[in-house]
Protein backbone atom coordinates (compact mmCIF):
# COMPACT_ATOMS: atom_id res chain seq x y z
CA UNK A 1 0.00 0.00 0.00
CA UNK A 2 1.24 3.36 -0.97
CA UNK A 3 0.47 6.43 1.13
CA UNK A 4 -0.04 9.56 -0.92
CA UNK A 5 0.53 12.97 0.54
CA UNK A 6 -2.18 15.55 0.39
CA UNK A 7 -1.97 19.27 0.96
CA UNK A 8 -1.33 22.56 -0.66
CA UNK A 9 1.70 23.08 -2.85
CA UNK A 10 4.07 26.00 -2.48
CA UNK A 11 2.63 27.65 -5.61
CA UNK A 12 -0.92 27.23 -4.31
CA UNK A 13 0.12 28.71 -0.96
CA UNK A 14 1.67 31.74 -2.68
CA UNK A 15 -1.49 32.33 -4.74
CA UNK A 16 -3.71 32.10 -1.65
CA UNK A 17 -1.36 34.43 0.23
CA UNK A 18 -1.46 36.96 -2.65
CA UNK A 19 -5.28 36.95 -2.74
CA UNK A 20 -5.55 37.35 1.03
CA UNK A 21 -2.92 40.10 0.92
CA UNK A 22 -4.83 41.97 -1.80
CA UNK A 23 -8.06 41.86 0.22
CA UNK A 24 -6.21 43.01 3.35
CA UNK A 25 -4.64 45.90 1.42
CA UNK A 26 -8.00 47.03 0.02
CA UNK A 27 -9.52 46.73 3.50
CA UNK A 28 -6.77 48.93 4.94
CA UNK A 29 -7.61 51.57 2.33
CA UNK A 30 -11.38 51.38 2.93
CA UNK A 31 -11.48 51.19 6.74
CA UNK A 32 -10.36 54.80 7.43
CA UNK A 33 -12.94 56.15 4.96
CA UNK A 34 -15.82 54.35 6.67
CA UNK A 35 -14.45 55.10 10.12
CA UNK A 36 -14.53 58.81 9.26
CA UNK A 37 -18.10 58.49 7.95
CA UNK A 38 -19.22 56.95 11.23
CA UNK A 39 -17.48 59.79 13.08
CA UNK A 40 -19.49 62.26 10.99
CA UNK A 41 -22.73 60.39 11.78
CA UNK A 42 -21.85 60.31 15.48
CA UNK A 43 -21.07 64.04 15.52
CA UNK A 44 -24.39 64.80 13.81
CA UNK A 45 -26.38 62.65 16.25
CA UNK A 46 -24.58 64.21 19.21
CA UNK A 47 -25.32 67.66 17.84
CA UNK A 48 -29.00 66.77 17.47
CA UNK A 49 -29.14 65.92 21.19
CA UNK A 50 -27.71 69.31 22.24
CA UNK A 51 -30.25 71.32 24.24
CA UNK A 52 -31.54 74.38 22.36
CA UNK A 53 -29.91 73.44 19.05
CA UNK A 54 -33.05 74.39 17.08
CA UNK A 55 -32.67 78.01 18.20
CA UNK A 56 -28.95 78.24 17.43
CA UNK A 57 -27.42 80.20 14.54
CA UNK A 58 -26.28 78.01 11.58
CA UNK A 59 -22.69 79.27 11.88
CA UNK A 60 -22.63 78.21 15.53
CA UNK A 61 -24.08 74.79 14.60
CA UNK A 62 -21.38 74.34 11.96
CA UNK A 63 -18.69 75.40 14.44
CA UNK A 64 -19.95 72.87 17.01
CA UNK A 65 -20.03 70.18 14.32
CA UNK A 66 -16.44 70.79 13.23
CA UNK A 67 -15.25 70.86 16.84
CA UNK A 68 -16.68 67.37 17.25
CA UNK A 69 -14.99 66.23 14.01
CA UNK A 70 -11.68 67.72 15.11
CA UNK A 71 -11.69 65.41 18.12
CA UNK A 72 -12.04 62.34 15.89
CA UNK A 73 -9.33 63.49 13.43
CA UNK A 74 -11.67 63.77 10.45
CA UNK A 75 -9.85 65.52 7.65
CA UNK A 76 -11.98 65.07 4.51
CA UNK A 77 -15.11 66.98 5.56
CA UNK A 78 -14.80 70.68 4.75
CA UNK A 79 -17.21 73.57 5.46
CA UNK A 80 -18.38 73.59 1.83
CA UNK A 81 -19.65 70.00 2.29
CA UNK A 82 -22.06 71.02 5.07
CA UNK A 83 -25.43 72.58 4.27
CA UNK A 84 -27.81 73.74 6.99
CA UNK A 85 -31.32 74.88 6.12
CA UNK A 86 -34.37 75.86 8.15
CA UNK A 87 -37.12 73.23 8.22
CA UNK A 88 -40.15 74.02 10.38
CA UNK A 89 -39.07 74.79 13.93
CA UNK A 90 -35.59 73.34 13.54
CA UNK A 91 -32.74 72.83 11.12
CA UNK A 92 -31.86 70.15 8.58
CA UNK A 93 -28.16 69.42 8.34
CA UNK A 94 -26.85 67.72 5.18
CA UNK A 95 -23.27 66.53 4.82
CA UNK A 96 -22.12 65.32 1.41
CA UNK A 97 -18.48 64.62 0.64
CA UNK A 98 -16.24 62.40 -1.44
CA UNK A 99 -13.01 60.65 -0.46
CA UNK A 100 -10.53 59.51 -3.10
CA UNK A 101 -7.58 57.30 -2.10
CA UNK A 102 -4.97 55.82 -4.45
CA UNK A 103 -5.17 52.03 -4.56
CA UNK A 104 -2.70 50.46 -6.99
CA UNK A 105 -0.93 52.36 -9.75
CA UNK A 106 -3.45 54.62 -11.44
CA UNK A 107 -6.48 52.98 -9.79
CA UNK A 108 -8.28 54.91 -7.06
CA UNK A 109 -10.90 53.99 -4.50
CA UNK A 110 -13.68 56.58 -4.40
CA UNK A 111 -16.17 56.79 -1.55
CA UNK A 112 -19.18 59.11 -1.76
CA UNK A 113 -20.80 59.72 1.59
CA UNK A 114 -23.92 61.63 2.51
CA UNK A 115 -25.87 61.98 5.69
CA UNK A 116 -28.87 64.04 6.85
CA UNK A 117 -29.83 64.91 10.40
CA UNK A 118 -32.78 66.93 11.69
CA UNK A 119 -31.90 69.30 14.51
CA UNK A 120 -35.10 69.96 16.45
CA UNK A 121 -36.17 70.96 19.93
CA UNK A 122 -37.54 67.50 20.67
CA UNK A 123 -34.19 65.78 20.10
CA UNK A 124 -32.77 63.59 17.37
CA UNK A 125 -34.96 62.52 14.46
CA UNK A 126 -33.48 60.54 11.54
Amino acid sequence: MRNSQRGITLLGFIIVLAVVGLFAYVGMKLFPMYSEYYSVRSAMKGLANEPGIANTDPRKIQDLFFRRLYISYSENVKPEHVKIKRVGAGWQMDVRYEVRKPLIGNLDVVGKFESTQMLTRAGAVD
